[in-house]
């Protein structure tokens, strides 16, 4: 089993890792950091802690009426997406520990074909 690097739990909730393929498990945010556990395999798990935190990233659709997804963009080991039964109450619970600064939405559909649109022009003169 693995050990949490936890010791208080503000937030236990179900939610969907999408690394590689999609893992069901529980996410947990407390004191140290944030923990992803796969429900059914002890060894599929994430365990970030709040300083290896760079940007949480969410995917924001009907202007805040529904967030899909979010990311935790990490300093080292790169970028885990995660989506939950609520996820507006697990970013409140990462507020408290990560600088609302580095809470970003990420770009909506339109955004990226305007900035691919614009990257097009920009190639042919």
């Amino acid at each position: 089993m693995v050990e949490s690097i936890n010791t208080k739990v503000d937030l236990v909730i179900d939610a969907t890792a999408f690394t590689g393929l999609t893992d069901y498990g529980k996410i947990m945010i407390g004191d140290n950091g944030f923990e992803f556990f796969n429900s059914r395999d002890a060894r599929k798990f994430v365990q970030i802690p709040w300083e290896e935190v760079e940007n949480v990233i969410a995917s924001v659709m009907f202007k805040g009426k529904w967030i899909p997804r979010y990311a935790i963009e990490t300093k080292r080991s790169g970028t885990f997406t995660f989506s939950s039964k609520n996820p507006k109450e697990v970013l409140r619970a990462i507020q408290v520990y990560v600088d609302p600064s580095h809470m970003v939405q990420s770009l909506s559909f339109f955004d990226v074909l305007k900035r691919a649109f614009k990257s097009i022009w920009k190639k042919k003169k």
